[in-house]
């Protein structure tokens, strides 16, 4: 993969006055060996994407990297480094993974530390950053909640994707896994966007503002 490949993608892409229904969202999770993003590695990617406001299932990606040796994150993710052991390599995995994803619009629960660790990944394999648009589901949640876009009661539990899925009666399957996480999180932003609708927060740029708490 080269900055040039890389770089062609975002020639012709989404600008800010995109309605959400117009633009190829991929909602994003990674498990990693830990939370520093310059000495941890990416185990799992798991992605699926968000079009025309509908999760396409057969538009989806998961892949598996190996690990040195196991770390204390083995108990979140559960992957030791015997699982691992037949993944593709980093990458070959990376690479994989920008051909999937292309100029689509990146989406996550806390999404900057996925991005953070694919940043310095691709970094050190490619020389390059990622050149994404970000959109943070915690964020965007924030922004409806000072809008009034959901009942005062609702928001009571808080605003991990837990607590989100509790809120919206989605049933938190396969939960710190890539791929359920990433699904999980495609199912909190359906019914984000269907919130937004009802707001002035239908653009692009609106709806991957990110939150500040002087606002």
């Amino acid at each position: 993969m080269t900055n040039e490949q890389h770089q062609a993608w975002f020639t012709h892409t989404y600008d800010d006055n995109h309605a959400a229904g117009k633009v190829r969202f991929v909602v994003l999770d990674t498990e990693t060996t830990g939370l520093d993003p310059r000495r941890d590695r990416i185990i799992t990617i798991g992605a699926v994407a968000v079009v025309a406001e509908e999760i396409h299932l057969e538009d989806s990606f998961e892949v598996m990297m190996p690990v040195e040796y196991n770390k204390s994150s083995v108990t979140v993710h559960g992957i030791t480094r015997d699982e691992a052991a037949g993944g593709m390599e980093e990458p070959e995995a990376l690479a994989a993974f920008l051909h999937y994803l292309r100029d689509s619009v990146i989406v996550g629960h806390h999404i900057g530390h996925d991005i953070q660790v694919l940043n310095f990944a691709c970094e050190k394999h490619f020389g390059f950053r990622l050149r994404n648009r970000s959109l943070d589901t915690m964020d965007l949640t924030l922004h409806l909640n000072d809008e009034g876009a959901f009942a005062a009661k609702a928001m009571a539990e808080g605003f991990s994707l837990d607590a989100l899925c509790s809120m919206f009666g989605i049933t938190p399957h396969d939960r710190h896994t890539a791929g359920g996480d990433a699904f999980l999180t495609a199912q909190v932003f359906l019914r984000l966007l269907r919130a937004a609708s009802g707001t002035s927060r239908r653009t692009l740029a609106a709806l991957c503002q990110p939150y500040s708490v002087e606002e």
